[in-house]
């Protein structure tokens, strides 16, 4: 069920940051007609970090409506304490998720013992399929191998997204973990080597504005097809840099307002892009074909 083109999909808003439900309905019909396999909503891209809990479950609620089973829809449930996160998931779970993808807990920088122990707690009190999401980078926290490998052995843990772009870390993980635990690329840069070690797909911030390719390419990367599936990475190369010349999700929101699928909103304390990586992004869209 969870494999592909996942799209790490942004969170429309007005230039005065209320929700921009009519662009969210146009985005999701776009990803549906675009091949996309599964949007991935109120993740980090989708910016949970400033929604409050009400807007967090309605935008799930109405990805979740208007997809109507056609697609997965996972939500991002994850936070830094263990009662909200159980909390997010399970009402999650009642909006209709299909499945939950739960962020390591930032900050507070828990022991290995603790990321154990809270993700264990949270499959244990919700029965949904739950996707681990290690990004240290993000979180100041790091979920090492051996962790990883303890809790797919725990019922409704059911795959991991490593956002590390460490591939020998990956390969370890498929080589090791359950045949039915799925590792999913959070790097869009390193996602089609990572799927040509076994991995199962690319939740991918690059696929807010190229969902087809992004599609196509996950699709010959998890057959095998690695000539291919390298010839479409190496087209789009430019496009996964843009997409990360400020923090995500600054630079795709104002490349897929360029596109004019969405409105200008962001809201604080994340800010529209720069004017100075404007030429960057812009000539990126340009060379994807875009703009």
């Amino acid at each position: 069920m969870i494999q592909g083109s996942m799209v790490a999909l942004v969170t429309p808003m007005t230039p005065d940051n209320a929700l921009d439900w009519a662009s969210l309905h146009k985005l999701v019909d776009w990803h549906l007609e675009q091949g996309t396999d599964a949007i991935v909503a109120v993740g980090t891209t989708g910016e949970s970090a400033t929604l409050n809990v009400e807007e967090h479950l309605e935008v799930i609620r109405k990805i979740v409506d208007q997809v109507h089973g056609r697609i997965p829809v996972i939500a991002g449930t994850g936070a830094n304490s263990t009662d909200e996160a159980v909390e997010l998931t399970a009402a999650a779970k009642a909006v209709g998720a299909d499945a939950c993808l739960l962020v390591t807990p930032y900050y507070n920088k828990p022991t290995q013992e603790g990321l154990f122990l809270h993700h264990e707690f949270i499959a244990r009190a919700v029965a949904i399929p739950q996707i681990l999401y290690n990004v240290p980078g993000r979180t100041g926290v790091d979920m090492r191998p051996e962790t990883v490998l303890r809790l797919a052995q725990v019922d409704n843990i059911i795959g991991i997204k490593e956002a590390t772009g460490d591939l020998e870390r990956a390969k370890t993980l498929i080589e090791q973990a359950p045949a039915d635990f799925v590792v999913i690329s959070g790097d869009d840069a390193t996602a089609v080597e990572l799927m040509l070690l076994g991995g199962k797909g690319d939740i991918s911030v690059t696929a807010n504005v190229v969902p087809a390719a992004i599609a196509r390419m996950c699709e010959l990367a998890i057959a095998g097809q690695a000539e291919e599936a390298r010839a479409i990475n190496d087209r789009l190369l430019p496009l996964h840099a843009a997409m990360f010349v400020e923090s995500n999700p600054i630079p795709v929101k104002w490349a897929v307002e360029q596109l004019g699928l969405i409105q200008s909103g962001i809201r604080l304390p994340l800010t529209r892009l720069s004017a100075q990586y404007h030429p960057q992004v812009k000539s990126a869209l340009q060379s994807a074909g875009l703009l």
